[in-house]
């Protein structure tokens, strides 16, 4: 016993049926036109993508906010360890503090792309050889 699929027995487009190319066709044109479409709405996803808004804006300052903190925060440990250890207390820890927030400071820069990474100066090429 066949089964069909409905009255008008939709979907059904295998070999020997009638009307297959037909569809071929016009799954053919509506495809690129898909593609079309797609193409010209492309630009506009990577300017969102820039922008600060919604969830992507949220995680990108979670990043630098982190990256700023943990700077400061480590440079105060520092500071503090060497204060315990070496007895020069508040010196280490006010030292180590300001060294810490330079430090934050300067990987928020790098994360955002305002500073070039330790290594990757202005005279260097494509393949990361200077250009003397």
């Amino acid at each position: 016993m066949a089964v069909t699929n409905g009255p008008g027995e939709t979907g059904k487009s295998g070999p020997g049926r009638q009307g297959g190319d037909h569809r071929d066709d016009d799954l053919e044109r509506r495809r690129r036109n898909l593609e079309a479409t797609l193409a010209t709405r492309q630009p506009d996803r990577q300017e969102r993508k820039e922008g600060a808004g919604g969830a992507t804006g949220y995680g990108e300052a979670m990043k630098l906010s982190s990256e700023f903190v943990a700077g400061v925060a480590v440079g105060a440990g520092l500071g503090w360890m060497i204060d315990r250890f070496a007895g020069t207390s508040p010196w280490g820890l006010v030292i180590f503090l300001l060294l810490g927030f330079a430090a934050g400071v300067l990987n928020v820069l790098r994360s955002v792309g305002k500073v070039a990474e330790f290594g990757q100066g202005k005279n260097q090429g494509p393949n990361g050889r200077r250009n003397d």
